[in-house]
């Protein structure tokens, strides 16, 4: 019989299990209908298992190198341990040394992403934290738009594999399977919505005029009181659709004006609360890895992680305005984080 294709999984199977029962290996190339040298290379490299790691003396690093390493740590934030060892003439040291000694004073971290601030967004943020520093942020309700996707950011596919346990496998789809917009607010302790935009809706001027009105304004605004409606402020950031002439005309028409609309600084998604509450409601659906397969599937999940957010999460997202503002100042319009 001659010699085949490479054994198969379910193959290498069957050939363990024969082994446990007490076959011959000639039986099993028989049973398998394989070519015995086949069955029996199988079973010599299973035995034979892998070799043995040798552990090499490492090279040993005196206190004052170890100094060195620190202080070009602290320097060149992101950088590799090959470069890190460079720039401080220290050479001869493998990766696993290397790894072994930042790890007693670093962490593996991603860069942290943040809009681009330059001097006239500064400016601008710290106009509008003189501004708004003694409003009542209680009256003030923040809005903004959210995507998710089907399998979630790249970063939350991470997490520790304990030793000996394989990584589930992921499979890599188009643009993660296609996504939901979701529209939301939040007003003292209180969530509005989620609504979900259309999907296939760009939202350009008039749709998301028309979003407002068959949403916000039909299922919330309409039934408040006049005198909540009157001391509201609406807040939105400078995406095109919502600054433009058209929806800007349009809220004025429905009463949301002047002071009622607030202005909002450029590059500012860190003086928005109602980016922590997209941050809790991502956590709660893409935890352990979970998918999705369909975009109502997700929708559903983003419903029910919203419904989990009590009022109290809500309510010290609203009350962090006051220090945001101050941190604003303090940092003479720098980003303040989230």
């Amino acid at each position: 019989m001659g010699q085949k294709k490479d054994l198969t999984g379910s193959e290498k199977s069957k050939i363990v299990r024969y082994l446990a029962e007490g076959c011959s290996s000639l039986k099993i190339a028989k049973l398998l209908k394989r070519d015995h040298r086949t069955i029996k290379r199988f079973i010599q490299n299973s035995q034979q298992g892998r070799k043995k790691r040798v552990d090499k003396p490492r090279r040993k690093i005196t206190a004052h190198e170890l100094r060195k390493v620190k202080r070009a740590a602290a320097k060149m934030p992101l950088a590799t341990s090959l470069a890190i060892f460079q720039s401080c003439n220290i050479t001869g040291v493998p990766k696993s040394t290397r790894c072994a000694i930042l790890r007693d004073m670093a962490k593996v971290r991603k860069a942290e992403r943040r809009p681009p601030l330059n001097k006239t967004h500064k400016l601008k943020r710290q106009d509008w934290a003189k501004k708004y520093l003694k409003t009542d942020f209680s009256k003030v309700l923040w809005t903004d738009e959210m995507r998710v996707s089907l399998d979630g950011p790249d970063g939350w596919a991470r997490g520790w594999i304990g030793k000996g346990q394989r990584a589930p496998v992921r499979l890599r789809r188009q643009q993660g399977g296609g996504g939901v917009l979701v529209w939301a607010g939040i007003i003292k302790d209180e969530l509005v919505g989620p609504f979900r935009v259309e999907d296939g809706v760009k939202l350009n001027s008039q749709s998301y005029c028309q979003f407002l009105e068959d949403t916000f304004f039909k299922q919330w605004y309409r039934k408040k009181s006049a005198s909540f409606k009157k001391n509201m402020i609406f807040m939105q950031d400078n995406a095109p659709s919502h600054a433009s002439k058209y929806s800007t005309a349009w809220l004025a028409r429905k009463g949301i004006k002047e002071e009622k609309l607030m202005t909002w600084p450029p590059c500012s998604p860190d003086l928005n609360p109602i980016e922590n509450l997209w941050s809790i409601i991502k956590c709660e659906i893409y935890k352990e890895g979970k998918r999705y397969t369909s975009l109502n599937s997700v929708w559903e999940a983003v419903v029910a992680a919203a419904r989990n957010v009590d009022g109290e999460q809500i309510k010290t997202l609203t009350e962090s305005m006051d220090g945001r503002l101050l941190s604003v100042l303090a940092k003479k319009g720098g980003y303040i984080g989230r």
